[in-house]
């Protein structure tokens, strides 16, 4: 079932070797099998996994040729036979899980994004960086159609994952959370999602203008690791009784915040990594990891409840995403400065220019 408008080619930026760039160029539109939708993708927010799977720095192997992203909003055209809880015309998202078996373990207990077949978009199957794109119906985002394509984009990676990651946490309402790279991309949407939740924010980062970005999203206070002279104890001392924060949500794609978390954080404490710096390692003191209680653990991206819980904050209007809109052509420009370092909230590709 389809709409007869679809064309036979589009465009598309496609990785042809790692380490870049991506090319522009036109490629043919595809089918969807029995279980999948076709989405025509209006807009697709850049993460940093997408450079990371263009440079194939991860230990997980990329297809190629490849077409990147995992941020797509857009309208279903077309769906297979077995898809019956989609319409053509619905506003639907193509995130970074784009399917898996829904009958393994994992799957079978909430966690298929850690399903042995899972299927990636963007890194293992073609992903959000081209005008029409394929994925599985049961995992595609259903988006309610009172929401901005353009805007919400970003919340199908950045905010689905750090909203998982605040949940696996176990912050409660009142208490401090420290958000590590808080003004990029996820962090702009932690600081809100953690405030939507009740939390106290610590923003961690460099410079002015994301100091600036982090407080007027409501940070309540933020610390700056190149100028702080001590910033454990600077993070320690943001906190009303000066013994830490409660939670850290790593976001950062440097190996040293890593390995400072576990020093700042308060006993009892979470320390949730989620930021994957290439070869990067974590590492704490063993006797006061075990002496202060304190938990280390890793933060996937959400499963499909916790994807339409990210939506709902979103349509309720408590999240803002600070994004700034680029033609689909002009994506190496975006990974430029994504390598460089200088982007602060994130960029939205705009799939018809």
């Amino acid at each position: 079932m389809a709409n007869s408008g679809i064309p036979s080619e589009q465009w598309a930026q496609v990785v042809e070797k790692l380490g870049g760039p991506v090319s522009y160029k036109k490629i043919a539109v595809q089918k969807p099998g029995p279980d999948e939708v076709l989405i025509n993708i209006k807009y697709s927010g850049v993460c940093h996994t997408d450079l990371h799977a263009m440079m194939g720095d991860w230990p997980l192997p990329t297809k190629l040729p490849l077409v990147g992203g995992h941020e797509g909003a857009g309208v279903v055209v077309a769906k297979g036979e077995l898809v019956k809880d989609l319409e053509i015309g619905d506003h639907a998202g193509v995130k970074w899980l784009n399917g898996s078996c829904l009958a393994c373990f994992f799957c079978m207990q909430a966690d298929e994004p850690l399903c042995p077949q899972a299927l990636l978009s963007g890194y293992t199957v073609d992903g959000s960086f081209q005008q029409y794109a394929i994925a599985k119906a049961a995992h595609v985002a259903r988006i309610p159609k009172e929401c901005n394509l353009e805007a919400v984009a970003p919340v199908l990676c950045a905010g689905i994952t750090v909203y998982k990651g605040l949940k696996e946490s176990g912050a409660r309402p009142g208490q401090y959370v420290a958000i590590v790279g808080a003004g990029g991309g996820l962090g702009s949407m932690a600081i809100q999602y953690a405030r939507a939740m009740g939390l106290l924010v610590i923003a961690i980062d460099q410079g002015e203008e994301k100091e600036h970005s982090c407080k007027t999203l409501g940070a309540a206070a933020y610390v700056d690791f190149m100028k702080s002279p001590d910033l454990v104890q600077e993070v320690k001392d943001a906190t009303s009784d000066g013994l830490g924060p409660h939670a850290v949500l790593l976001l950062a794609v440097q190996e040293k915040p890593f390995q400072q978390a576990t020093e700042y954080i308060r006993s009892r404490g979470t320390v949730i990594c989620i930021g994957m710096p290439a070869k990067a390692y974590i590492k704490a003191p063993v006797f006061d990891t075990v002496t202060r209680m304190v938990t280390i653990k890793g933060s996937y991206v959400g499963n499909r409840q916790d994807t339409q819980e990210a939506l709902d904050f979103f349509r309720r209007g408590l999240i803002k995403v600070p994004y700034k809109t680029v033609g689909l052509s002009q994506l190496q420009d975006v990974f430029q400065l994504m390598h460089d370092g200088r982007i602060v909230g994130r960029y939205v590709v705009d799939t018809s220019r």
